[in-house]
């Protein structure tokens, strides 16, 4: 069981996340923020229990689903906010958007657009660490030789490769997989299953039951957890990440949750019944976890509603700070120098 300092600081970056979300939606709505974006209310303790759970020095990279993500690693949300705006304070500086939210402080490598294009980017991180662990020569002898000889290789640190169900079957998931496993490489398979990519039912689309089972193909450890319960999560993921820094190689955790909102801001989630809606609804992480920290003595009903007051407020706060600075973007001649930026120039 987690403690109760645990459990509140759980609490308000859950609470951010899910403010954070819903002021993006009025902000879209108000015509301030232009394009599109994916919101992720109701999956918020897949978001938490990820991050809170990793070490200094993990790194993520998420999916265009990307907010909850980037929050909990530890982005700041006025960055986050002035991102969207297009303002030069943005994290990426204004280029990026919603999709597109890299915070190397945070070692978050960021999101991309491209569906799963992430899995093979968190590889290739987890490729660094093992041989910034071994050293050059004793690496590429490693490479050459059988990966079921190979003794255990224990490192500091992990990446974290974040992708959907809908990314599941994609080649490029398949192949990191398939490449992390062999060289042993230290990555977490992270598959937020939300039960729909787009309006293409998982269970539908996928060939077997959870996208878990796949892991034995690649000689992984694979397991499903209850996206839903910030404990569950938790405690997966610092099992997985105990099992990799050791030296084992790659693991595969499946989180099963459900997003409230539709794929995008233009999806009227015609798919969907609202009696499957209204069922997912009663399993909010939020209302969820805030009960159990009633049932654990851990907080009061009248101090949650303190916390989630001063929650929201610090998320409106944050936006009218990055909405003041929204006119400060990058001129042409910016953007072109970034684009064209040496090696050199970018450092």
């Amino acid at each position: 069981m987690i403690d109760k300092n645990l459990s509140i600081d759980a609490l308000r970056i859950m609470l951010n996340s899910r403010f954070f979300e819903e002021k993006t939606e009025e902000l879209f709505k108000a015509g301030l923020i232009h394009g599109t974006t994916h919101l992720a209310n109701g999956q918020e303790a897949s978001q938490a229990g990820l991050c809170m759970a990793l070490d200094d020095g993990d790194w993520i990279v998420p999916t265009h689903r990307c907010h909850g993500f980037t929050l909990c690693k530890g982005s700041w949300p006025v960055a986050m906010f002035a991102e969207m705006f297009g303002s030069r304070q943005g994290l990426a500086k204004g280029l990026g958007g919603s999709m597109h939210m890299p915070d190397k402080e945070n070692c978050n490598l960021g999101s991309s657009a491209v569906v799963g294009s992430g899995v093979p980017l968190a590889t290739g991180i987890a490729f660094y660490k093992k041989f910034e662990s071994l050293g050059s020569a004793s690496f590429a002898k490693s490479t050459t030789q059988n990966p079921k000889e190979l003794p255990p290789v224990p490192v500091k640190n992990l990446s974290v490769a974040i992708f959907g169900d809908g990314a599941s079957s994609r080649g490029s998931v398949h192949e990191s997989m398939n490449l992390a496993s062999i060289w042993k490489l230290p990555v977490l398979f992270y598959c937020e299953n939300n039960r729909y990519g787009m309006s293409a039912p998982s269970d539908k689309m996928i060939s077997v039951d959870k996208v878990s089972e796949r892991a034995s193909a690649y000689n992984m450890p694979g397991k499903v957890v209850d996206g839903n319960d910030f404990e569950a999560v938790y405690e997966a993921v610092r099992e997985a990440s105990a099992y990799i820094k050791a030296g084992n190689g790659p693991y595969l955790l499946e989180v099963m949750t459900y997003r409230f909102k539709g794929h995008s801001k233009s999806d009227r989630r015609l798919y969907r019944t609202s009696d499957e809606e209204q069922q997912w609804l009663l399993r909010d992480p939020i209302i969820l976890f805030e009960q159990k920290m009633i049932e654990n003595g851990y907080a009061t009903k009248e101090e949650i509603d303190r916390i989630e007051q001063e929650c929201r407020k610090g998320i409106d706060l944050q936006a009218e700070t990055a909405l003041k600075e929204s006119f400060d973007k990058l001129t042409e001649d910016e953007v072109l120098n970034l684009v064209y930026a040496t090696r050199e120039d970018r450092s």
